[in-house]
């Protein structure tokens, strides 16, 4: 199926079901890289961010998890997604999104490397550091909430509500002199933190007081 096809059905469908607010579409650039870091609350998560694009040069990291069944497969093939194995990470992967990232594309990757069963956020994993740091592209915060209870609120005949928003661009700052292990955690750090501070309190997790969201929040 085309993408852009597959985009609109995917749309419609999440549209009707859930009642969606999406705010900050405007901080979505038409074009060039940008590395768009989401909380995961869901497997719904994906789709509906992908409904709000615009733009068709998207792609995302996913599980390989998703591969084994063959209609979760097709979709993501369908959508043009880079496969990544959660339990061994594999360089090829990583490097394929960077190169998509310097092509001019957007993609997309949950930081945490899995969902959430608590629904506040878990320290981020050290690739999407590794994908900030070699791509040198802008960073675009995505904070989703309520899809957690999409499936409960729709067994008893209720449309739940879900949220994303999508910050503007930032760039990661300035690492000084940092050694590579303290490089990757001030990157997670500033990326989740960013994520953080478009969340409701109970989201914010492990990150709910470190000093970098106080500052974010402060502003």
């Amino acid at each position: 199926m085309d993408s852009g096809l597959l985009r609109r059905v995917v749309r419609f469908i999440i549209f009707t079901l859930c009642r969606v607010e999406q705010v900050g579409l405007e901080h979505i650039p038409p074009e060039g890289g940008v590395l768009q870091a989401v909380n995961h609350l869901s497997w719904v998560d994906g789709p509906l961010i992908f409904a709000g694009y615009t733009r068709r040069d998207v792609t995302a990291l996913a599980a390989n998890k998703y591969r084994r069944n063959p209609i979760s497969r097709w979709l993501l093939d369908s959508a043009g997604v880079i496969w990544v194995d959660r339990e061994h990470p594999e360089p090829r992967a990583l490097k394929q999104a960077v190169r998509f990232l310097r092509d001019g594309g957007l993609v997309g990757i949950a930081p945490e490397g899995t969902r959430s069963k608590s629904g506040g956020l878990m320290p981020a994993k050290a690739g999407v550091a590794f994908l900030a740091k070699q791509a040198g592209v802008p960073i675009q915060a995505v904070a989703v909430t309520g899809t957690e209870r999409v499936f409960r609120e729709l067994a008893r005949f209720r449309r739940p509500r879900v949220r994303v928003v999508f910050s503007p661009l930032f760039d990661l700052p300035p690492a000084g002199g940092a050694h590579r292990d303290e490089l990757l955690k001030l990157y997670a750090d500033e990326i989740m933190c960013r994520i953080a501070a478009q969340l409701p309190e109970s989201y914010r997790g492990v990150y709910a007081d470190h000093p970098r969201l106080l500052q974010l929040l402060k502003k």
